[in-house]
C-alpha cells in the first residue's frame, strides 16, 4: 500500500521516522494552548478559548490531516496548526472582537477558517491553489514569511520578559524568574540546535519546565488524564457564521482581505513544505511533485476539520524533514505521527504544568520556542533581490510594518501597494501580477477612507 520496498525503506524505519517527526513538531502542543488559551493573547481581550478544547481540536485535526496525507499522497509529511497561521488567527479574532455588535472574535475567526478550508478543498481538485501561489511575487512571499517571523519573535520576547531586564533603568535580571527561566530555555535550545539534536525545541521546553519545577515556579501533577473540553470549542463556527454575516455589509473588505491572507498563507506554507520535504526524500520527478493535489486535499481537509472542532489553519510541517533524515520515505510515517498526535490528547495535565503560573502574559517555557521559530522564518529574506528597489523595498515594508503595527494584514497591505506602485512608475507593469494590482487598489481605498475620517 505504501510502496515501502520500492522506495528503499522498511517498516521499522517508517515507524522511527514517524515518531521522530512527532517529537520534532510536538512543541506546538504547548504553544497552541499557550497563545490561544486562557492565559494567552485571546485571554488578554477577555475572549479565550478553552484550553482542553484547543488541545483536543488540534490533536484530532492534525492527526486526521497527517493520516490522510499518508494514505492519499503517500508522503512522510505530518500536519498541524501552523505557527504563522496561529498569529493570523489571533489577529483576526482580536480585530473581529473590536467590531461593533459584541461579536465573539474567535468564533468568527473559526467560521472564516472553516469557510476558507472548504474553498481550499474545492480548489484542490483543479490546481487553482498552485496558480494563486505562483501569481504572488517572490519578494512579497519572502517579506510576508520574514515579517511573520519577526512578529512571532517579538511575542516570544514579550513572553520572556527579557527586554525589560535589558533597559538601563531596570534592575537587570535580579529577581526576575521569568526572564532567567527564558534565558535558560533559550540557551538550552540554542545549544541543541547548534549540535543538530532532533526535537531541540521540544527538549528546550521540557528542560525549562524541569528547572521551573525544581525552582518551585510550577507544580507537578500526573501528566496523563482523560481528554475533555472539546464541547466548548467544537461548533463555535455556527454563531461565528451568524456574526460574520452580520458584520459583512460594514466590514466586507476586511473579511475579504482576511480570507485572502488565509488562502495565501496556507498555500505558501504547504507547497513550500511539500517541495522541501519531497526533495530531501528524493520523491520529486524533475520539477514535478507527484500526487501534489492529493497532498493539498489532505491539507485542506485538516483545515476543515480543525475549523469545525476549534483549531486554526492546519498546514504541512517542515519538521517532517527530521523523520525523512531518520529514514522515512512513505506515508506510513505520516500515519504513525498521526497516531502519536491522537495519543497526545491524554496529556492535558502536562500542558498545564508546562504553562505554569508565571504571571499574566508571561510564559518562559514557550518563549524560547517562539523566538527560535521566528528566527528560522527570517531565512526567507535571502531570496529577495537586494539590487532592485521595486523588489526589496516592498519586501522590507511588508516585514517591518507587521510587527510595528502588530497586524499581519497591515504589513501585507503595505507590501502590495508599494510593489504595485514601484512597478507602475518604472514602466514594468507586466512584472506585477493582476491579483497584486487588484488588492493594492482595494487596500489603497481602505486606507484612503480611513484618512478621510481624520
Amino acid at each position: 500500500m505504501f510502496e515501502i520496498k520500492q522506495r528503499g525503506s522498511t517498516v521499522g524505519r517508517e515507524i522511527i521516522g514517524g515518531i521522530t517527526t512527532f517529537m520534532a513538531m510536538s512543541y506546538i502542543l504547548f504553544v497552541q494552548v499557550g497563545i490561544l488559551g486562557s492565559k494567552g493573547e485571546l485571554g488578554k481581550i477577555g475572549q479565550p478559548m478553552d484550553d482542553g478544547g484547543i488541545l483536543m481540536a488540534m490533536c484530532i485535526s492534525a492527526a486526521a490531516a497527517s493520516i490522510l496525507m499518508g494514505i492519499l499522497a503517500n508522503y512522510p509529511i505530518a500536519l498541524a496548526p501552523g505557527m504563522g497561521e496561529n498569529f493570523i488567527f489571533i489577529g483576526f479574532a482580536t480585530a473581529m472582537a473590536g467590531w461593533a455588535g459584541g461579536y465573539v472574535g474567535w468564533q468568527m475567526a473559526l467560521a472564516l477558517t472553516l469557510l476558507v478550508g472548504i474553498i481550499f478543498l474545492l480548489l484542490s481538485t483543479v490546481g487553482f491553489r498552485s496558480r494563486i501561489l505562483n501569481a504572488i511575487p517572490d519578494a512579497l512571499k519572502s517579506g510576508i514569511a520574514a515579517g511573520i517571523g519577526i512578529f512571532i519573535a517579538i511575542i516570544g520576547l514579550n513572553y520572556s520578559d527579557i527586554p525589560s531586564c535589558l533597559s538601563l533603568t531596570s534592575g537587570g535580571f535580579k529577581g526576575n524568574t521569568v526572564a532567567i527561566l527564558s534565558l535558560i530555555g533559550l540557551a538550552v535550545t540554542l545549544a541543541l540546535l547548534a549540535f543538530r539534536v532532533r526535537g531541540a525545541i521540544l527538549i528546550g521546553i521540557l528542560a525549562t519546565t524541569a528547572v521551573a519545577l525544581l525552582w518551585g515556579k510550577t507544580q507537578w501533577q500526573n501528566p496523563i488524564a482523560l481528554p475533555s473540553g472539546l464541547s466548548k470549542t467544537a461548533g463555535g463556527f455556527v454563531p461565528g457564521f451568524v456574526s460574520l454575516f452580520k458584520a459583512l455589509p460594514k466590514h466586507w473588505l476586511e473579511i475579504l482581505t482576511m480570507a485572502f491572507i488565509l488562502l495565501f498563507m496556507d498555500i505558501f506554507d504547504t507547497v513550500g513544505t511539500l517541495v522541501g520535504v519531497a526533495k530531501r526524500a528524493n520523491l520529486m520527478k524533475g520539477d514535478h511533485l507527484p500526487n501534489a493535489e492529493r497532498a493539498l486535499t489532505a491539507d485542506a481537509a485538516g483545515t476543515v476539520i480543525g475549523g469545525a472542532l476549534g483549531s486554526s489553519t492546519v498546514t504541512s510541517y517542515i519538521e517532517s524533514i527530521t523523520g525523512v533524515e531518520s529514514g522515512a520515505r512513505t506515508g506510513l510515517a505520516a500515519v504513525i505521527t498521526g497516531i502519536c498526535l491522537l495519543a497526545a490528547m491524554f496529556f492535558q495535565p502536562l500542558v498545564k504544568m508546562v504553562m505554569g503560573e508565571f504571571g499574566q502574559g508571561k510564559f518562559p517555557t514557550i518563549a524560547p520556542a517562539l523566538i527560535v521559530v521566528g528566527a528560522m522564518m527570517l531565512r526567507a529574506i535571502r531570496d529577495i533581490n537586494w539590487d532592485d528597489a521595486t523588489e526589496y523595498l516592498p519586501a522590507f515594508l511588508t516585514m517591518i510594518v507587521m510587527p510595528i503595527a502588530m497586524s499581519i494584514s497591515a504589513g501585507i497591505a503595505a507590501g502590495f501597494v508599494s510593489y504595485a506602485f514601484g512597478k507602475l512608475i518604472t514602466g514594468r507593469v507586466k512584472q506585477c501580477p493582476v491579483i497584486v494590482y487588484i488588492f493594492a487598489i482595494l487596500f489603497a481605498i481602505q486606507y484612503g477612507l480611513l484618512l478621510a475620517k481624520i
